[in-house]
């Protein structure tokens, strides 16, 4: 008697373990989204190739889960379904974030960090390093400090000044390190100073040793920037880098402005 080849074993096995009625409701999923106006159970079973009652029987626990509503004997993605299909498109967003800066980074040859102003806080959404350019220890809360760091510094220039104002009212300025700015009414002139969008950079006012530089990126609403950082002896790297990372950025500023709501 023939014995079973290795491969029909596996495809043997690898069947056993497919649960065909969620292979069935995926399929009356897709076949829901390819419907913008709906379409009714007996349909949706045609096209899938699957019996009416089993249809029916799917189609109800997909409507009791809310992956599917039901309106007038059509059915339509429902908001589990349209959450999926937002997160996703988030982290598709987020995946262009990421892969940019690590080709920033290793193009520069230099941590590339990239932050956010939303809800009166900075956030810092991405940093992208390696350990021979490692990137900057926070030994002080960045929101709490975004007036000794470049990227702080770069994202409360882009606000108008009740907004600035507001944000050093919560974070009062406070000496970081012997270069650190020392009062908020310094650090409002040299920011009203920063042209729209020319580089921001400071040197050993967060971390001793170190030299940052941030650029600003305004799409709609949001205040975004994309920042370097450089050992301090290596300063003389600064402005040429900040020009390599502009030069990056314009090739790709169409997608980074679909992208920049990560």
């Amino acid at each position: 008697m023939a014995q079973p080849s290795p491969a029909a074993d596996s495809t043997s096995s690898q069947s056993a373990t497919l649960i065909g009625s969620v292979q069935r409701a995926m399929r009356l999923l897709e076949c829901v989204a390819r419907h913008a106006y709906g379409a009714p159970a007996k349909q949706l079973a045609r096209e899938t190739g699957l019996a009416l009652p089993t249809a029916y029987h799917l189609l109800r626990t997909l409507v009791h889960e809310g992956y599917l509503r039901r309106d007038k004997g059509l059915f339509f993605l429902g908001d589990a379904a349209e959450r999926l299909s937002s997160s996703g498109a988030q982290q598709k967003r987020r995946s262009t974030i990421v892969d940019a800066l690590a080709r920033w980074r290793d193009a520069i040859g230099v941590p590339v960090y990239y932050a956010v102003y939303r809800e009166g806080e900075i956030e810092v959404m991405c940093v992208s390093d390696t350990p021979g350019n490692p990137a900057v220890e926070e030994w002080a809360d960045f929101r709490e400090t975004a007036h000794a760091h470049a990227v702080g510094q770069c994202l409360l220039a882009q606000l108008d000044d009740d907004a600035r104002r507001d944000h050093l009212d919560r974070y009062p300025v406070q000496s970081i390190t012997p270069y650190t700015v020392r009062d908020s009414q310094t650090l409002l002139r040299r920011l009203e100073r920063t042209r729209r969008m020319e580089p921001v950079t400071e040197r050993q006012e967060y971390a001793l040793g170190t030299v940052c530089a941030a650029l600003p990126l305004t799409v709609g609403t949001t205040a975004a920037t994309l920042a370097i950082s450089l050992p301090a002896h290596q300063a003389d790297r600064l402005v040429s880098a900040v020009d390599q990372l502009q030069r990056e950025i314009g090739r790709l500023m169409g997608t980074l402005a679909l992208s920049i709501s990560i």
